[in-house]
Parts: structure tokens; C-alpha cells; sequence
């Protein structure tokens, strides 16, 4: 998972707080439910000691997003009397928290956001198609062609005189479309880097758009056999499904890459203090880490991201750093690797085992 949206978050001044809010409204008395649960979330950042500016900023986006109806999740971190970074979720939070401290709590964030592969849907038909694609940052693209020509569009029925000339004329309208069509789709998925292409439409105008896009592009396709829009909930699961098994694919080849330079004593560490010795030294490449919501590891960390030790003292005495804090270790390890432009795996739990966290080193010291 590339991090590098997270560094504008790391900029401010803590403390942070960080809200994970159901806003879920599935029953009569939903929105009164709704309610409730953003106020006892808003009761837990006021114990911890949240400021009030910045409880004022997180209760002002709460309130909106509720009055708009907006989404069923809201992430939200807040520092310094505003709001510095928020995301809609598809659905509830899997445990909704409120948390005040030195750093953002970022990791159940990016556990629930998970990789974004940029991808694409596209539906064709004889005149033309719909492209919608979504680029890893999450930018919309959408795209109609139009065919240069629209008639004949459909053969002439048997027996009409001049029935071939107007099959042979029809043949020409379709290629000419489906030519213009996968020319469009070339564009915009070399444009947005699209991983995943979903197709759709009608058979005969599929064939010939797949026989005219670029190979790059046709290594990603999956075809599904429907004719129907960009909008239809059938595309979106097939995508979705897609998604998951690249998601699931890349953790494993991570994973695999990492067991294998560890078995060979190379570019890869394990465990917390080899591991903030590599970040020190610019040399993570991918961090590995599951989501283990009682962690007991801790770190300290100063104001530059690279100053992160084991305790306070190391970084007074060895680092010269008199602004310290403490932390949960995959908080203050995730803000390194982001500011070294290094990468993140969230790994799957293991029947409630957790793993140690692990690096995949660009280069050996």
C-alpha cells in the first residue's frame, strides 16, 4: 500500500485525534441511534483530554455528514482546531473508537481501506461505450463515446434487395466504433494506471473492442457476459471480487519475498528493534504489520520522523532530541515509513495469532 496521501496528516501539531464513527441508520429510530453513538464517542474524546477547538472541528463534520446522510462510516482525524484528514466508508467501522494521542491512529484506517488498484468498467454497444475509471489516489474519470456514425447500425432482414450492402455497411459502422471505443479505453487506462479492467455490453461490440485495445490493456480485462450500465450493482461486485484477489495476490507475493530474503539473511528484518534500526536508515522498502488493536508495543519519536527509539532516553542521550514522545510502535513506525516513501502490507490475522511485524529492505547496510 503506497502511503504517500498520508503525509499532509503528519504536518500538524498533535495531539491527534482519531474518531471511527457508525453511522449506520438501518432502523426506525436510526438517526436517534446514530446520535447516540457519535456522542458517546465524543464523551471518550473528551476524557482522554481532546482540545476543545479540535472536538468543535470533529463534532461540526459529524453533524454534517449525519444531517446529509452521506455514508453509513466516517474516519476522522483531527489536530490542532481542525479537521486534517476524513474518509467515508462503504460501511460501519468493524469497531467503531475515538483516541486522543501524540500520534494519528492510522492503522484500522488502512487495514479497512486496504490496496487501491486503479480500475476500470467499461460498457460497450454497437454506437459506442461508458468508461468510468478510478485512479489509485481515488480521482473519477468517466468517459462516453460516441461512434462517428450511428446508421446502419442494425442489418437489413433477409430478402431485402440490397441486403448485402447494408450487412457489409453495418460490419464497417461496428468496427469503426469499437475501433474509436478501444482507442479511448487505451487512453484512459494508460492515463490512470488502471490494474483492473471490467467489460461489459454487448457480445458482438465486446469482441470487437477486445480485438483492437492494446495488450497491456488486455491482460487486465475480465469480460462479464451482461448487458447492462456503469452503474449496475452486478459490475460493481465483479469488480469488487477482482480487487480482493489482487489484494490477496500482492500480500502474498509480499509476504513470500519477505520470508525468503529473511531465510537468506538479506534484505528483509523482523521484529520491533531491527526494524526501527532499518526505518533510521532509510532502508524499508515495504513495512509488514497486522492489525492488533491491544498492542502493548510502544515507541519514542520525535518532532522528525527518522527520530524513533525504544525509549526517551536513547533519543536524548544518542540523538540529542529533547521534544519526546510516546506511542503505539505501528503508529509511530507507519509515520516513518510514510516519510521515507517506503510501503505498507497489513496482513491478514491468523486465527487471532498475530504476527511479528517485518521489512522488506530496499538495501543492506
Amino acid at each position: 500500500m503506497e502511503l504517500s496521501f498520508l503525509k499532509t496528516l503528519y504536518q500538524h501539531p498533535g495531539p491527534y485525534a482519531s474518531v471511527y464513527a457508525d453511522l449506520t441508520r438501518t432502523t426506525e429510530d436510526a438517526s436517534k441511534a446514530a446520535e447516540l453513538r457519535w456522542r458517546a464517542l465524543r464523551t471518550e474524546l473528551e476524557e482522554q483530554g481532546a482540545p476543545a477547538d479540535t472536538l468543535r472541528a470533529i463534532e461540526a463534520t459529524v453533524e454534517e455528514e449525519m444531517a446529509q446522510r452521506r455514508s453509513e462510516g466516517l474516519v476522522i482525524f483531527a489536530a490542532d482546531g481542525e479537521v486534517v484528514h476524513t474518509e467515508r466508508l462503504p460501511g460501519p467501522p468493524r469497531t467503531p473508537r475515538a483516541r486522543v494521542a501524540p500520534l494519528p491512529h492510522v492503522l484500522p484506517y488502512l487495514a479497512e481501506r486496504g490496496e487501491r488498484f486503479p480500475h476500470m468498467i467499461v460498457v460497450v454497444d454497437r454506437r459506442g461505450g461508458a468508461i468510468d475509471c478510478v485512479a489509485a489516489d481515488g480521482r473519477h474519470t468517466h468517459v462516453d463515446v460516441d461512434g462517428d456514425e450511428d446508421y446502419p447500425i442494425r442489418k437489413t432482414k433477409a430478402g431485402d434487395w440490397n441486403q448485402s450492402r447494408f450487412q457489409r455497411s453495418s460490419e464497417n459502422v461496428w468496427k469503426m466504433n469499437a475501433k474509436k471505443v478501444a482507442q479511448e479505453i487505451d487512453r484512459v487506462a494508460e492515463r490512470c494506471g488502471a490494474e483492473a479492467v471490467v467489460i461489459a455490453g454487448d457480445t458482438r461490440a465486446r469482441t470487437a473492442v477486445l480485438e483492437e485495445v492494446s495488450e497491456s490493456v488486455l491482460e487486465h480485462v475480465v469480460e462479464l457476459d451482461r448487458n447492462t450500465d456503469v452503474r449496475d450493482p452486478e459490475l460493481e461486485a465483479e469488480l469488487n471480487r477482482i480487487l480482493k484477489l489482487k489484494t490477496a495476490e500482492r500480500v502474498m507475493t509480499v509476504a513470500e519475498r519477505f520470508d525468503r530474503e529473511l531465510a537468506n539473511g538479506q534484505r528483509a528484518v523482523s521484529g520491533i528493534p531491527a526494524i526501527v534500526e532499518a526505518v533510521r536508515q532509510g532502508q524499508v522498502d515495504t513495512l509488514l504489520v497486522d492489525e492488533d488493536p491491544d498492542s502493548p508495543d510502544r515507541l519514542w519519536f520525535g518532532p522528525d520522523p527518522m527520530q524513533i527509539a525504544s525509549s526517551a532516553e536513547e533519543l536524548r542521550t544518542e540523538f540529542g532530541v529533547t521534544d519526546v514522545h510516546e506511542d503505539r510502535a505501528d503508529a509511530a513506525l507507519v509515520r516513518a515509513v510514510t516519510a521515507t516513501d517506503g510501503e505498507l502490507v497489513v496482513l491478514p490475522s491468523d486465527n487471532g495469532e498475530h504476527h511479528e511485524m517485518g521489512a522488506v529492505l530496499r538495501y543492506t547496510a
